[in-house]
Parts: C-alpha cells; sequence; structure tokens
C-alpha cells in the first residue's frame, strides 16, 4: 500500500495557495503571494517560518546559504513561483533544498494566469531509505531527482 508524505497538511498548504490565487489573481510579485501566503497560514493555524536559512559546506566550511520561501510545521518546504511553467532550474533547486534540509517533501507552487500549479517533489535519498509503507504515488507520477 502506497501511502502520501504529510497528506493532510500538503492539502492545507494547497488550499492556503488556492484561497490565495482566488483572492489575489495572477500578475503580482512574488514577494507578494508570500506574505499572503503567510496571512493564510496565520488564519489556519499552521506552523511555519519564512526565508529560513540553511548553510551549505563543504569541508566544514560555509560555502552558501539558501533560502527556503516556506518550513512548514518542520516538515515541509515550500516554494513559491510565478509563471506557467515548472522550469528545471527550479525543480533542481527545490530539490537541493530538500538535500540541505534532510527533509522528505518539498512543494513546488507556480502561480499562473490560470490558476495555481503545483508538484510535490520528493527527496528520493531520504525516500528510498524509508520503508515501504512510507513509500508514495507522486503527483503526475513523477519523482524528482
Amino acid at each position: 500500500m502506497t501511502e502520501i508524505i504529510y497528506k493532510e497538511l500538503s492539502y492545507e498548504i494547497v488550499g492556503v495557495l488556492f484561497e490565495v490565487f482566488n483572492d489575489l489573481g495572477y500578475g503580482h510579485k512574488e514577494s507578494y503571494y508570500e506574505k499572503a501566503v503567510a496571512r493564510g497560514f496565520d488564519y489556519r493555524s499552521i506552523k511555519y517560518r519564512r526565508q529560513v536559512p540553511f548553510k551549505l559546506n563543504f569541508k566544514g566550511k560555509e560555502i552558501g546559504r539558501y533560502y527556503l520561501d516556506f518550513l512548514i510545521d518542520g516538515k515541509i518546504v515550500l516554494e513559491i513561483k510565478r509563471g506557467n511553467y515548472f522550469g528545471k532550474k527550479n525543480i533542481e533547486q527545490v530539490f537541493n533544498y530538500l538535500k540541505v534540509t534532510n527533509l522528505k517533501l518539498a512543494i513546488l507552487a507556480n502561480f499562473t494566469p490560470n490558476g495555481i500549479k503545483f508538484i510535490r517533489i520528493v527527496n528520493s535519498d531520504k525516500f528510498m531509505s524509508q520503508p515501504e509503507e512510507y513509500k508514495l504515488t507522486i503527483s503526475k507520477k513523477i519523482l524528482y531527482r
């Protein structure tokens, strides 16, 4: 049996994204969508942190930092973008966030002229090390690496 990781929390997050789009529509800066999503999380009492820094180290020395748009309940990374397509660069960015945080799941959400598009991205290294009951079916049956 397959199980979706953090199913209920994921639905809550996506619900907030749709509420924001329904209220604001398309065409705003990503930072405005981020602020609106934060208010939606506050309204629903969803625990989150915004613009969370994570260090990237090489041989014990910091060589850079990633800033997550959202870290939700210490479990899910949410990255917000604007546009019609999930670019390879954005998918790779989110997968790198999962690797550096050692988390299982991220949601990449695009605000498009026609609504919200989102994909769930699984940390395949973390995913593959989990027992069978934690393995899941990903939307569009894609496991991004």
